[in-house]
């Protein structure tokens, strides 16, 4: 499969379901729009510049949703991106072999998926929040910030699994600071690429890919606000995490096993 003629019109249309699924529970969807653009493109540097664009416009659009409905706590999010930022460039100067890399995402994804449908399982459609150390917030943001360089994401895939466990908020708000979670690592990474001059688009290509997350991403999220409960909101997330990471390891850490 390529980038040219109904294949990409099939890509456009993946695109936009993968907007539309990732913006209704908070994410931008790099994940899947990495997995995919591996299978189409052939240029690394366009794989990774098109799929932070593309989180850029998801998760922008559904930053301004969260902002318009009272979920965005402006005070509550800065402690996880002060240290995201600074450790996501850090995460991101580590040179990675290729198959290092997408076992590394792949195994996490699983394992963030595994924790959310045990959460859910556990806690139904609780809304309990329960209190933590001022400094928990700065832990994880790092922690996280580092290991979404190492990948090459945004990092909300990774935090929201791991908020929602921790009861610390409103699934809501979880997925709100998800998106904007994503939205500062994905400038972060997308200057990143500027600065090192590997910053690299298909166009005029690339133009109909963002305008499918676009549009998927702002019904994606209006359907997510309206429609779905707190348990959905955690179960959707679980199968979608869980697909992508199994999707990676099969698709790619196992296949370049096999073949190296």
């Amino acid at each position: 499969m390529s980038l040219v003629g109904e294949h990409f019109i099939w890509v456009t249309l993946i695109f936009f379901v993968i907007a539309f699924l990732y913006a209704s529970v908070g994410f931008g969807g790099g994940s899947s729009y990495l997995a995919i653009l591996a299978l189409v493109a052939g240029s690394f540097f366009i794989i990774r510049s098109t799929a932070l664009l593309c989180n850029l416009i998801v998760v922008g659009g559904s930053c301004l949703v969260f902002l318009r409905g009272g979920h965005f706590k402006i005070k509550k999010f800065l402690p996880f991106v002060i240290t995201s930022v600074p450790m996501a460039f850090i995460g991101a100067s580590f040179r990675l072999t290729q198959k290092t890399f997408f076992i590394l995402l792949g195994t996490v994804l699983i394992l963030a998926a595994f924790a959310m449908i045990v959460q859910s399982l556990k806690l139904g459609n609780s809304t309990l929040k329960k209190k933590y150390a001022p400094s928990i917030p700065y832990f994880l943001g790092g922690g996280i910030g580092f290991l979404s360089g190492l990948v090459g994401i945004g990092g909300g895939i990774f935090l929201a699994p791991l908020l929602n466990q921790l009861q610390w908020d409103r699934p809501k708000t979880i997925a709100a600071l998800a998106s904007f979670f994503i939205l500062v690592n994905s400038v972060s990474g997308l200057a990143g690429l500027l600065v090192a001059g590997t910053f690299e688009l298909l166009w005029p290509k690339t133009l109909w890919l963002l305008f499918a997350v676009l549009l998927g991403g702002q019904l994606g999220i209006r359907f997510g606000i309206k429609r779905i409960s707190p348990m959905g909101i955690r179960i959707v997330t679980a199968l979608l995490v869980l697909f992508v990471g199994i999707r990676v390891l099969v698709s790619n850490a196992l296949q370049l096993t096999l073949f190296t």
